[in-house]
């Protein structure tokens, strides 16, 4: 009989990462580098006046209401194919960011774009052995967190909230989702205060980590019967303070839960049209299946 490793396919507590909240001070500005820079597609159904704007990414979002700019302390890593294709876009749309903190630099497995604010996204080629078979999403979150805090990160998150994690070398994960993490690297990097942006999960087990954070004093906000927040991350065994980052825990109740994303394909225009390329795929075609 074939064994099999069963543990590769567990996934804990949280089963999906579906967005990264900051908020910016221009949509326009933010259309011009999320949608015609990288490539995006603005939800066309959901918050779309101008004062918020969620941005679909697979079957992850960045959402972006309207206001004092946020700058997540890290970078956000995002599988999108075409690395040319990318680069062009963001050439094509510099002219109309200068003045801004916009800026993109190519290496040799990614290339990273800085939003106008600041915000930095790591942009990676589809790579099955590395991201699972996302074509297009958000594979992780990679926060700077000070020296000596990552591997009592690596036991907030099983001990408090359920999800399996790992350390090493002073780089911790959790897994979040498939093939999906927050990431927490020690660094030097200076950083400003925190200045409330925040990532939010789907979690399985909703009532257990509330009650433990509850426990803790660390539940930050009560949103409605299907979400609440945390902030603070701690050391489970003494309290001890490590990093802040806003938390927003859904339940796979909420009425989101798993909602169909609109995904474009960038590379179809009004000159070059050929019909049924509208839509880009989020996920690797059955001919890559490995």
């Amino acid at each position: 009989m074939q064994q099999f490793d069963r543990a590769a396919e567990d996934l804990g507590n949280s089963i999906h990462f579906e967005h990264v909240n900051v908020q910016v001070p221009d949509q326009r500005l933010a259309t011009l580098f999320y949608v015609a820079g990288i490539g995006l597609t603005r939800d066309p159904y959901l918050m779309v006046s101008d004062s918020n704007m969620w941005v679909n990414v697979g079957r992850s979002q960045f959402h972006l209401p309207s206001g004092k700019p946020q700058v997540l302390r890290g970078h956000t890593g995002i599988v999108i194919a075409g690395r040319q294709a990318l680069l062009d876009r963001l050439a094509s749309v510099a002219r109309k960011l200068e003045g801004t903190a916009f800026g993109f630099s190519e290496h040799n497995d990614y290339v990273e774009a800085t939003c106008p604010w600041g915000n930095r996204l790591r942009c990676y080629e589809p790579d099955a052995a590395r991201f699972g078979r996302i074509s297009l999403g958000i594979p992780y979150v990679e926060f700077d967190v000070p020296h000596g805090t990552a591997e009592a990160i690596s036991r907030f998150y099983p001990e408090v909230v359920g999800i399996p994690a790992e350390v090493s070398n002073g780089f911790a994960r959790a897994k979040v989702g498939r093939d999906q993490y927050l990431q927490f690297r020690e660094s030097d990097r200076v950083h400003g205060e925190y200045d409330g942006h925040h990532v939010q999960i789907y979690i399985t087990d909703f009532s257990g980590p509330y009650k433990r954070l509850l426990e803790r004093k660390l539940v930050s906000r009560e949103d409605n019967p299907y979400q609440y927040r945390f902030c603070d991350i701690v050391d489970p065994a003494d309290g001890r303070y490590l990093f802040t980052v806003e938390h927003e825990v859904r339940s796979a109740t909420h009425p989101m839960f798993m909602r169909q994303l609109v995904n474009r394909n960038p590379a179809q225009t009004n000159r070059t049209y050929a019909h049924g390329h509208d839509e880009a795929l989020w996920a690797m075609g059955p001919d890559q299946f490995d």
